[in-house]
């Protein structure tokens, strides 16, 4: 990789971390992606996910949702919001898997429950008190 290919990769990234509350809010396999691009790890198709990130940030970045369920979003802790609040935490790499998916379907499902009945959507009322209040 030239010294401007480099440059430019940093260039990019920094735009990005700027852009994005300086990287926390991408998602965290975006935040990865930066992180394997500006160490040189990228191949062929990464360095096309990278620019098409770039694409995304100059254009108004969207987090995407977390395992495709809609208004469920991942931080990069693990912390995992519906529509901007926390309502579970789930460790990595177990966030990934597809009992996590599972879970977060669940999570989802009871969130458009509470929402629906006009109750506070939060850790509380999704996880800790689900089976009492529900």
């Amino acid at each position: 990789m030239s010294s401007s290919t480099i440059s430019d990769t940093c260039d990019k990234a920094c735009k990005i971390l700027e852009a994005t509350n300086d990287g926390d809010d991408l998602d965290p396999n975006h935040l990865k992606l930066v992180e394997l691009a500006v160490n040189g790890f990228l191949n062929e198709s990464g360095e096309e996910a990278f620019d098409d990130l770039c694409r995304q940030v100059e254009q108004g970045y969207q987090k995407p949702w977390f395992h495709d369920i809609e208004n469920l979003t991942i931080d990069q802790v693990g912390y995992v919001y519906w529509k901007g609040k926390i309502v579970e935490h789930y460790d990595s790499p177990y966030c990934w898997s597809e009992d996590a998916k599972v879970s977060a379907q669940e999570v989802a499902r009871r969130c458009r429950i509470l929402e629906y009945a006009g109750k506070e959507v939060n850790t509380t009322t999704v996880i800790w008190r689900w089976n009492k209040d529900a």
